[in-house]
């Protein structure tokens, strides 16, 4: 069966840098168009990055713009989230999913396969 599993995540103070990673096993990975969602406590699951089958073409929230970086190593199987600068507003849980439909999007319902989440917490 498809599993992500995500690790990474943990305790910060704000300006530093955390990089997750999501390992993906049951499926063709190089296949799926790979993204990375937050959720925050008593808000929903939001868009944070998508990066194409390839990797060539990537895309960002705006709130993360700049300050974040997802790539992908279709070898490992393995996508990736590096995080700079960040800020207490990062706190949330992380959760990588795959999508086999090919389009690089931020539609949460476009996802077919989810991981169970690693928690960031960023202190001030």
């Amino acid at each position: 069966q498809v599993q992500l599993v995500e690790s990474g995540g943990g305790l910060v103070q704000a300006g530093g840098s955390l990089r997750l990673s999501c390992a993906a096993s049951g499926l063709t990975f190089s296949s799926y168009v790979m993204g990375w969602f937050r959720q925050a406590p008593g808000k929903e699951r939001e868009f944070v990055a998508a990066i194409s089958r390839s990797g060539g073409s990537t895309s960002y929230a705006d709130s993360v713009k700049g300050r974040f970086t997802i790539s992908r190593d279709n070898a490992k199987n393995t996508v990736y989230l590096q995080m700079n600068s960040l800020k207490p507003e990062d706190t949330a849980v992380y959760y990588c999913a795959a999508d086999r439909s090919g389009v690089v999007t931020t539609l949460i319902g476009r996802y077919d396969y989810w991981g169970q989440g690693t928690q960031v917490t960023v202190s001030s």
